[in-house]
């Protein structure tokens, strides 16, 4: 089908095409995800991504595309979740500046608006990498550029745009070793071309046409549904991240920092930015920097993460640190997909516009309180635990549902506090938390402690001091994380093999930090196996947080056994009320 001109009608029917494309597609992208961490969460991340920005098409529809790409790129910031969202986000974020003067775009100017995505993704990426999203989009848009001196037909420069980003694809095997060596495409790229599927798929035929025979959900607007997640599953496709060495993993920790350039022994300091890029590129990748007057922003994937320290003491106070580890990332992820998380990524470029006119994040001015404190909770009895801590709002979400930075920031934007805490409580959900700082960070002080887990959150919550100052509780907070072991019980969904152990659907399995530890047919001896491999001395305090599944007399069991084989242990039993999992403990000395 010719079409000489794009309006914003049109451009949302192509973006509604390519989300539903990639939807249907979002396992089998998961399953090719090996750079630059193996998450296996690529495809969930641009899908998420990408419903997010249907979303706002749907509420805030224009037939000017100007108007329509900019919504686009707002929504795609909002929800964007981990480095491929964010990328995506980018993409979508120069096609809308080159777009945002014009009611519709001929073949050259949408060719052109492509090429802006891709030099404004770059921008945010301080060392791209050749075989990944980037490059399929690089590729992509400068072979647009090229065909549309050739053709003014959208739908035709469309075709070789997907011939092109589909050629590029197939090349990242040779451009990245770690492709090669597991036999997959790049995952990002692979998510992008589905998207160009459904843009073609759109313009060729004025619909979708996908090759599953199942369809996105919708609901009475046509909003394109997220994934189903109602289920922990064992077995997910983990082909690509399987062939490949925790070992591997060279730059193994994941930081993220603020030097703040008017505090410490070296306030005032010049500040060289590409000789402090060139000492973090000695043992590190992945680098980030983003420096004004007073504050350095900082991310790098090091392998000595305390000479990256060093380093920046060079240049004044060193705040808001995070570090994770990727190899303990990679290991989540081996243990069957269960509370991974992409690393968190700062991006230089990542637009600093308000949320909303209606809602921007002012402090009212009544009554502001020292502090504020937002947690991440399943389950009433949970949430009832957070409360009784002195934890101001309760945000709904866990392993099965994740909130979005848009949440984030409109429970923030109801506190009214100085400074405010987040307790993610999920490694999946940390970087949702680290955006809505991000976007909020000239307007609110936050700070997100990366609890990974419930009891992780719980124990941050019971170290906050209301009478302390920040830096105090922060680094009270921090610290109560890493005193706890987190555990839980729920059932395998499908048969596999793992570190040698073998699962049976049907029968329950114990998690301790991630890792599967235990299986049997028995719920109680299920728990009883993980918490042999959690309790070192019998001296720790125990608790137990029931979920909505246990029995009473399961329960009753189990605390019988524990204050038989620990009897110097201290235990304590909550009703947590969560789904999924049938008992969260915490070990804490």
């Amino acid at each position: 089908m010719s079409k000489r001109s794009l309006n914003g009608v049109d451009f949302t029917a192509m973006v509604l095409a390519g989300a539903e494309k990639l939807h249907n597609h979002a396992e089998h992208v998961n399953s090719l995800n090996v750079f630059p961490v193996p998450d296996g969460d690529t495809g969930t991340n641009m899908n998420l991504t990408m419903t997010a920005g249907v979303a706002e098409l749907k509420v805030n529809s224009s037939a000017v595309i100007g108007q329509a790409a900019t919504v686009l790129s707002k929504g795609l910031l909002m929800g964007a979740r981990g480095n491929s969202g964010v990328i995506l986000s980018q993409l979508f974020r120069g096609f809308s500046r080159s777009a945002a003067s014009r009611d519709e775009l001929n073949a050259a100017q949408f060719a052109a608006a492509l090429q802006q995505g891709v030099e404004t993704a770059y921008k945010a990426v301080v060392k791209p990498v050749e075989g990944t999203i980037l490059t399929v989009a690089r590729e992509a848009a400068k072979h647009a550029v090229y065909y549309a001196r050739r053709t003014t037909d959208i739908s035709e420069l469309m075709g070789e745009v997907l011939k092109q980003a589909q050629a590029t694809l197939a090349q990242t095997q040779e451009m990245l070793p770690v492709l090669k060596q597991v036999g997959v495409v790049d995952s990002g790229g692979q998510g992008l071309v589905y998207i160009y599927e459904g843009f073609y798929d759109y313009l060729q035929h004025g619909e979708s046409s996908t090759s599953h025979s199942s369809t996105v959900a919708s609901n009475s607007t046509g909003q394109v549904a997220a994934p189903s997640m109602n289920k922990v599953a064992v077995d997910v496709p983990l082909s690509a991240q399987a062939k490949l060495e925790t070992e591997d993993i060279e730059f193994l920790y994941d930081m993220e920092f603020f030097i703040n350039r008017t505090l410490g022994g070296s306030a005032g300091a010049r500040f060289d930015e590409e000789k402090f890029r060139a000492a973090l590129a000695v043992n590190g990748d992945s680098i980030i920097v983003i420096s004004d007057d007073e504050i350095i922003k900082v991310h790098v994937h090091s392998r000595a993460p305390g000479e990256v320290l060093n380093l920046a003491l060079q240049y004044g106070e060193i705040t808001q640190i995070h570090i994770l580890n990727m190899r303990e990332q990679h290991r989540d992820l081996l243990s069957a997909g269960l509370d991974i998380a992409p690393p968190p990524e700062l991006f230089a470029d990542i637009p600093q516009e308000p949320i909303n006119p209606q809602t921007e994040a002012s402090v009212p001015a009544e009554e502001v309180a020292a502090y504020g404190m937002i947690a991440v909770s399943s389950g009433d009895g949970i949430a009832e635990i957070f409360r009784s801590l002195g934890v101001d709002v309760i945000l709904a979400g866990g392993q099965t549902m994740n909130p979005s930075t848009e949440d984030f920031v409109k429970a923030v934007e109801s506190l009214s506090a100085r400074h405010i805490y987040i307790l993610p409580n999920n490694s999946n959900i940390v970087l949702a938390a680290q955006q809505a700082r991000d976007l909020l960070e000239d307007q609110r002080l936050i700070t997100v402690i990366p609890s990974k887990s419930i009891p992780q959150g719980i124990a941050a919550a019971f170290a906050f001091q209301e009478d302390e100052d920040a830096d105090v509780n922060t680094a009270n907070l921090n610290e109560a994380l890493t005193h706890v072991k987190s555990g839980q019980v729920t059932l395998a969904v499908r048969d596999t093999t793992m570190d040698e152990m073998s699962i049976r659907q049907g029968h329950y399995i114990g998690i301790h930090n991630s890792k599967i530890v235990a299986t049997a047919s028995e719920l109680v001896e299920t728990c009883q196996q993980l918490l042999g491999a959690m309790v070192e001395d019998g001296q720790e305090v125990i608790t137990i947080l029931t979920g909505s599944e246990a029995s009473e007399e399961e329960t009753s069991q189990l605390a019988d056994w524990i204050e038989a084989t620990y009897p110097d242990a201290e235990l304590e039993i909550h009703n947590g009320g969560q789904p999924v999992y049938h008992y969260l403990f915490s070990v804490e000395s």
